[in-house]
């Protein structure tokens, strides 16, 4: 059995997660011959200008980027690629990201509805999941979440309710950092970007959206992931984070395959399960220096 008692057999479980695999291949395959129309999304992060990021960005049109310049100007030397070129590589990194978290369960989470929602549109939902799970052991990956999404540091919280100052410090540091870099090169761009949010705040719900406002959302993601934190769950961090989302479209609940890794016990282990549990590399004490016996007298 797989673990926890379930019924399913870790051999039957490989030949659907090697099909998901192949399925996988084959959606990138038919990017790259370009005969899919699908990743509005993706061609979003393709097309953006990184000198005007935000001209024609409008809440819910196709075109638009909310994230931050810095997402801008990092993205920027992949748009000389071909889009299909680009759209290929986007898909095999959701793809990879997704089989990482999921493990021998990727065939089941790619027949869910959000997550084949979200590989067909390119979002960035499964590495925001991925970028949670490296958190708990490289806190600066918690930058990723911050400068795309925002709401979803929420899972922050993790942190500060257990005092581990020290991860806190690096994830804020390494945003702040970057952010910095960025804002030497175009300042303005922030303001624009600060405009922008604030515009896409008021604005009416979206279909295919969950309508539950942030308002009401973000109070309980903060409660969620603080009673995580005192009782030593890490799961509700990714669970809080989706729940933060400042849109929380129906794929944007593909971010919930991060749980996976985090439920091991009950679901046996995934790529993401095992790194995580992985002790960090340890550099080896010196051997003590023999202390010479005592000169006779």
């Amino acid at each position: 059995m797989v673990a926890g008692g379930y019924p399913i057999r870790a051999s039957w479980l490989r030949p659907a997660r090697d099909g998901a695999i192949i399925a996988l291949v084959a959606i990138a395959a038919a990017h790259a011959f370009d005969v899919l129309t699908i990743g509005v999304d993706a061609h979003s992060y393709w097309s953006v200008d990184p000198a005007d990021p935000y001209g024609r960005t409008r809440p819910g049109e196709f075109g638009a980027f909310f994230y931050a310049p810095v997402a801008a100007q990092a993205l920027a030397p992949f748009g000389a690629l071909p889009w299909p070129w680009f759209a290929t590589l986007w898909t095999l990194l959701l793809g990879a990201a997704l089989i990482w978290q999921a493990g021998l369960w990727t065939a089941f989470a790619l027949l869910l509805v959000p997550v084949f929602a979200e590989i067909a549109a390119g979002n960035i939902h499964l590495l925001l999941g991925a970028a949670v799970l490296l958190g708990f052991r490289w806190p600066a990956a918690w930058a990723f979440v911050l400068l795309t999404k925002i709401t979803p540091g929420v899972g922050l919280l993790w942190f500060a309710v257990r005092r581990e100052w020290r991860s806190l410090g690096i994830a804020v540091g390494a945003t702040a950092a970057l952010a910095g870099v960025s804002y030497v090169f175009a300042p303005a761009l922030w303001s624009e970007w600060a405009a922008l949010l604030l515009v896409a705040a008021g604005a009416e719900q979206w279909p295919f959206t969950v309508a539950v406002p942030l308002a009401v959302r973000l109070p309980l993601a903060a409660a969620l992931v603080a009673w995580g934190a005192r009782t030593d769950r890490r799961w509700t961090v990714p669970v809080a984070s989706t729940i933060a989302l400042p849109v929380l479209w129906v794929n944007g609940l593909a971010m919930l395959v991060a749980v996976l890794p985090l439920v091991a016990d009950r679901v046996g282990a995934t790529p993401a399960s095992r790194w995580l549990t992985r002790e960090p590399a340890r550099t080896p004490a010196p051997a003590p220096t023999p202390t010479p016996p005592p000169a006779p007298a």
